[in-house]
């Protein structure tokens, strides 16, 4: 299967009470029900709809899970690091700096990574991708059991290296062996394309879930706000840390407990700090952000991870961001620390 990473568990559990999820398992033939529900796979992971204010037959279940799963695999098609004839593959093998042509979703991710780039002082950056390789993730993953070659960690990096032209539709490298990785942003970007979907079929009210990044709109089924619920680090089995309640919002959460290894006593997550070229090393455990849109919620997350417990917040704080840190202070304690923006969701 093609994948923009490689699978991971979620770090948002959509809440199991029938006020989040409780919709019908779909239509039967010649049936209405008020309420759908469907899933499957994509990037690695897997998605989750669901659909309230019916009645809603067969055929149009069977119009929402095409919709769905076609831009799913659109985005797929388009910025998989794992697939060598993706869009985003035939650019990462384009050593050059002379400019390359991009669709327009493509670039359009690309843009917003740069743009969070840039608020964030570099700590999301799209051209991580052979530091994720170097550290043993993703794809062209290097041994886990080994520590990065001094070569591997010196690869060409920088999102200032990188500058794309809409008007052309083109992105140039100013690096040739720059290589861009939207693992963390693409699949924000895919829930919206889903979530787009559906309201092209004229859906008021869903929830729409890939991988742990939300999308939402309208009420559920009961006539309330979606209840989402975000995973407490470091718990197996998964149990709810905290509840969420949606309503024309998205979600995104980035930690460090899920996709990591560990090698001499220190825990090597998959969250890199371009600044260091290493994994984070700190005591701040996930990051979630809502906001109107996936993408941005996603790449913030991953940011503001990287910026730890300190510089995190302040910067949530400066961009009126919504954001909950959840920081491990010993012993397995764990202490939240809210933006002001995110208290204000409550």
């Amino acid at each position: 299967m093609d994948a923009l990473l490689s699978p991971r568990r979620r770090h948002v559990i959509a809440a199991l009470g029938a006020a989040a999820l409780g919709a019908a398992c779909g239509a039967r033939p010649g049936a209405r029900a008020d309420s759908l529900r469907f899933s499957g796979q994509t990037m690695g992971s897997t998605y989750s709809v669901r659909i309230a204010g019916g009645p809603f037959d067969g055929a149009f279940e069977a119009a929402a899970q095409g919709a769905v799963s076609e831009a799913f695999d659109d985005v797929v098609r388009r910025m998989s690091t794992y697939d060598a004839g993706s869009e985003l593959g035939r650019f990462n093998r384009h050593a050059s700096t002379a400019p390359f042509a991009l669709s327009v979703d493509t670039l359009a991710v690309l843009a917003r990574g740069q743009e969070v780039a840039a608020l964030s002082g570099g700590a999301f950056d799209v051209t991580v991708a052979p530091l994720v390789a170097a550290w043993g993730f993703g794809a062209g993953a290097s041994t886990r059991g080994e520590a990065p070659t001094a070569a591997a960690l010196a690869a060409p990096l920088g999102w200032r290296q990188l500058a794309l032209d809409p008007l052309t539709g083109t992105a140039r490298k100013a690096l040739p062996g720059l290589q861009a990785d939207l693992s963390g942003i693409a699949k924000g970007y895919a829930v919206d394309r889903a979530a787009q979907a559906l309201q092209a079929l004229g859906v008021e009210r869903y929830m729409v879930e890939a991988g742990g990044e939300i999308r939402t709109r309208g009420l559920n089924r009961e006539g309330r706000p979606w209840q989402i619920a975000i995973e407490r680090p470091d718990a197996w089995p998964q149990q709810a840390h905290r509840i969420v309640a949606l309503q024309g919002l998205a979600m995104a959460t980035s930690g460090d407990y899920r996709n990591f290894y560990e090698r001499d006593g220190r825990r090597i997550s998959h969250e890199i700090d371009p600044a260091t070229r290493e994994p984070v090393a700190h005591r701040l455990a996930s990051v979630t952000v809502v906001h109107e849109e996936c993408m941005f919620a996603d790449a913030m997350a991953t940011a503001l991870i990287v910026l730890g417990p300190e510089r995190g917040p302040a910067l949530a704080r400066e961009r009126d961001v919504a954001a909950l840190f959840i920081v491990r202070d010993g012993d397995g304690a764990l202490r939240d620390l809210a933006s002001p923006a995110f208290a204000a969701l409550a």
